[in-house]
């Protein structure tokens, strides 16, 4: 019975650090990447399609991001999400592909994304702990209704807080990597 509520909170745990690692590539750091415009709606023939099933990315610079529709017709459409998104960024078309160039980030800019990109990893730490508080309680639970001895409980227990503080870590290692990427130059 142990094993099923590790396994459930490991899982939890999984998806509360694969959110944190989303939000991370979501803040901009002055490099390109398709991370920012993948998931961009794109009013395509009627329907809301993300940016991603519609067009291949490439980034033959630092700070060029170029997208290439695989439908020609569609690039106005895209042109068009992408002016109305919160990127900020005006789009260049050629008629064949797209090109956003982005712009140097400012110190204080990079210090304030640090700011928000801590939080973000604070709220991926607290998304864990409560999955940890919730085996906790299920754990308890199995223990008081005869389901599972002390020792199992307390094995189980040193368990989760094993897991626990490895799933913090490694919000704590991505956090290290995206706040040296956002103070790089």
């Amino acid at each position: 019975m142990t094993e099923d509520v590790l396994a459930d909170a490991m899982e939890k745990m999984d998806r509360a650090l694969s959110h944190a690692q989303v939000e991370f590539s979501s803040i901009r750091t002055g490099r390109a990447t398709p991370a920012f415009v993948e998931k961009l709606k794109v009013d395509y023939y009627g329907s809301e399609s993300p940016l991603q099933q519609l067009a291949g990315f490439s980034v033959p610079e630092a700070r060029l991001l170029v997208i290439q529709p695989y439908d020609k017709s569609s690039i106005k459409a895209i042109e068009k999400a992408i002016t109305a998104s919160d990127l900020g960024i005006t789009p260049s078309n050629d008629g064949q592909v797209i090109r956003l160039m982005f712009p140097m980030l400012t110190q204080d800019r990079r210090k304030d994304l640090v700011k928000v990109v801590k939080g973000q990893a604070e709220d991926g730490r607290v998304a864990i702990r409560n999955v940890r508080r919730h085996a906790r309680q299920q754990l308890e639970a199995e223990e008081k209704d005869g389901n599972v001895t002390k020792d199992e409980l307390e094995r189980a227990e040193k368990e989760l807080e094993k897991l626990t503080h490895e799933y913090i870590a490694e919000i704590d290692k991505h956090l290290a990597h995206k706040e040296q990427e956002l103070l790089e130059v």
